[in-house]
This record gives C-alpha cells, sequence and structure tokens, in this order.
C-alpha cells in the first residue's frame, strides 16, 4: 500500500496533477483565499497596462493606469497580510481572473469601433472588479470570524477600493463611453 501511494504521488508530480493542501479550518480556508487573490492581483497588474493600450477614450486610458497603481498597493497589502500570518503567499494559480483576462484579450482583437470597444473593456474591467469584491468580502468575513481584526481592516481598505474602481467605471460607461457607444451603432443604420 505504501508503495502504490508514493507512486500515486510520483504520477501526480510528475504528470503535473494539481495537488491540493487540505481545507481543514476557517484559518486554511482564508489562506487559500488570499492566495487566489494574491494571484489574481498579479495577474491583472499585466493586462491592465494592456486594457490601457487598447482604450482609447483618454479618461478610460487613465481609469486603467489609476487602478494599476492601486493594484500595486493592494500586492503590497496582501504581502503585508502574508508577513503577519507567518505564511507564504504561493499558491495556484486564480483560475477565474486568468478566465477573465482571457475574455479581455479576445474583445481586443475584435474589429470594433472605438468606443464599442471602450464600452467592451469596461464591461471587462468590471467583471474583474466584481470578482474581486467578492473575494475580499469572504475574506475579510472569514478573518472578522477569526478574531483577525487588523487583517480584516486591511481587506475592507482593499474592498472599498474594488467597490470605488467599479464605481468609476460605471460613472465613465454611463456618462461618456455608452453614450458615445450608442450613437457609433446609429450611424450604421
Amino acid at each position: 500500500m505504501l508503495a502504490s501511494t508514493k507512486t500515486n504521488s510520483f504520477l501526480h508530480i510528475r504528470y503535473g496533477a494539481k495537488i491540493m493542501s487540505k481545507l481543514n479550518s476557517l484559518n486554511d480556508l482564508l489562506l487559500h483565499e488570499l492566495r487566489d487573490l494574491y494571484s489574481a492581483e498579479k495577474q491583472l497588474t499585466k493586462a491592465l497596462p494592456k486594457m490601457a493600450k487598447a482604450a482609447t477614450s483618454e479618461a478610460l486610458k487613465e481609469a486603467f493606469q489609476e487602478h494599476l497603481a492601486v493594484t500595486e498597493k493592494q500586492i503590497e497589502r496582501l504581502e503585508e497580510i502574508f508577513t503577519e500570518l507567518d505564511k507564504s503567499s504561493r499558491g495556484p494559480k486564480c483560475a477565474a481572473m486568468e478566465g477573465l483576462i482571457e475574455e479581455a484579450s479576445e474583445l481586443m482583437k475584435e474589429d470594433a469601433d472605438d468606443m464599442v470597444m471602450d464600452a467592451g473593456l469596461i464591461a471587462s474591467a468590471q467583471r474583474v472588479e466584481h470578482y474581486e469584491m467578492a473575494g475580499y468580502g469572504c475574506a475579510r468575513t472569514f478573518a472578522r470570524t477569526l478574531g483577525l481584526d487588523r487583517i480584516a481592516e486591511m481587506l475592507q481598505e482593499t474592498l472599498d477600493e474594488e467597490a470605488e474602481a467599479d464605481e468609476k467605471l460605471t460613472a465613465l460607461a454611463e456618462s461618456e463611453i455608452n453614450v458615445e457607444a450608442a450613437q457609433a451603432g446609429d450611424e450604421e443604420e
């Protein structure tokens, strides 16, 4: 039986199967969520410059660039949390963020009117923000439940920043981008 276990472990490592740690406690789940968020934020730092480059609205370009700076601070905040917990930030790649970024990349390959593309970029960015808000909200609640008040406050700060980014994108879409995108469609008819 022991040989079988060794063989299975070897096969898992050899053929790249994901070996997940067991989630035995809310502490384990919090750490899992934090690592997922860390991976998501790291991926986002690579995607935001591409989205800014694809945007034609100067206000949208600026919003993406500003959020990149905020995202970098959020990564530092997460690193501070890992230090406080005395845990590594290393974990599996966030598949959800990878998928959201892939969808945005596919959108950017489309042949679209400039304002229609900008409207699509906002929609892609808001999907990311909503994913992050859900993750940070859960992590914050786990931290509160565990009595990790300082960590909960730090996660709430990031949650507030994500909500603010979402609100800015909504305002930009409703006041400018979507209006111009709708007019682009009217011009073609």
